[in-house]
């Protein structure tokens, strides 16, 4: 049997991921432009309650300040407008910069209207709005997921928003500056239980160090990498701009791990443990699974990260 992509993805089948997070998404986008952001709204004031949210730094928020800036001129109604006009994807100005935005500066943008809302500078929710039943009952659903889960389907929400940007065409895309790798002197050095694989922990380390030319080099160039509930991005340039614009500042806290052979001389590994990410506090890790599969000459040919179900999955490592 040859190696391909669609055999590696099937590799460590019992990993129980939280499909509930993109169930939760699908309910979301079937919602109305005014129930989406009512939502996002009223999870940004309970999450603060209880999760503390990072105030962006001024490298994710240079690219997104004229647009803010040019929104808080508006009236209110007009604030409202471009915030449906948002949601709904409309091919508008707003939504066509919107589109060309990483995911951190999406981020920030909503963090910062959210502020501006809670102080009345940005058109807030109506007094006294009412959620429709459908969008009372997906905000049920977020209370009662763990924490990561909840912050991934509110990145997912507001990520989504604006144009599409297949349609636009040619376009170049917009992200924060990559932050300078952390002197070799400085950095930690993970440990996993069940796995020495050089590989493995070079992954890790690099990764937090946000040194992403060194942690290329340990792909393959037809290398792939498969983050949550979405499709594999294929090939080392794809796969080295995803860790330069989603992988910044991360924190990632392996704990157990399980090494195993493969055919034609592979060798698959999963590894669980957390993520912390810089919007979020130390206080919140996300359950997460790394399904690995190394070439005979110890290469990434590919690799799927799961964020998992529940705590009790970081023990599941059986096949």
């Amino acid at each position: 049997m040859s190696i391909t992509l669609d055999t590696a993805r099937g590799i460590f089948p019992g990993t129980l991921a939280a499909d509930v997070v993109p169930a939760t998404t699908a309910r979301f986008n079937q919602l109305s432009a005014e129930d989406q952001l009512a939502l996002i709204w009223f999870a940004y004031l309970e999450m603060g309650k209880t999760i503390t949210i990072s105030a962006p730094g001024a490298a994710n928020m240079q690219f997104a300040e004229p647009t803010l800036n040019q929104i808080r001129q508006l009236s209110f109604k007009e604030q409202s407008q471009v915030m449906c006009d948002l949601a709904n994807r409309a091919d508008t100005p707003v939504g066509r910069v919107y589109a060309t935005w990483s995911v951190n500066i999406k981020l920030g943008f909503w963090y910062q209207l959210g502020q501006w809302m809670e102080q009345g500078t940005v058109a807030p929710i109506p007094a006294g709005y009412q959620l429709s039943a459908n969008a009372a009952a997906v905000l049920q659903t977020i209370r009662g997921l763990d924490a990561g889960q909840q912050i991934t389907v509110l990145r997912n929400s507001v990520v989504d928003l604006g144009f599409d940007p297949s349609k636009l065409g040619n376009y170049t895309r917009v992200s924060e500056p990559v932050v300078v790798p952390q002197d070799v002197s400085l950095r930690s050095q993970v440990s996993i239980e069940g796995v020495d694989n050089p590989t493995i922990l070079s992954y890790m380390n690099n990764l937090n160090a946000n040194d992403f030319d060194t942690l290329i080099e340990l792909f393959t160039p037809d290398g792939a990498l498969q983050p949550p509930f979405q499709k594999p991005i294929v090939g080392k340039d794809a796969v080295f701009r995803f860790f330069r614009e989603d992988c910044q500042n991360l924190k990632l806290i392996p704990e157990k791990g399980v090494v195993e052979p493969a055919p034609d001389g592979y060798t698959q590994i999963k590894v669980t443990g957390k993520v912390q990410t810089p919007w979020f506090g130390a206080g919140v890790g996300m359950n997460m699974a790394w399904r690995f599969l190394l070439t005979p000459e110890n290469k990434i040919f590919f690799v799927a990260i799961d964020l998992l179900a529940s705590p009790k999955e970081l023990l599941n490592l059986v096949r």
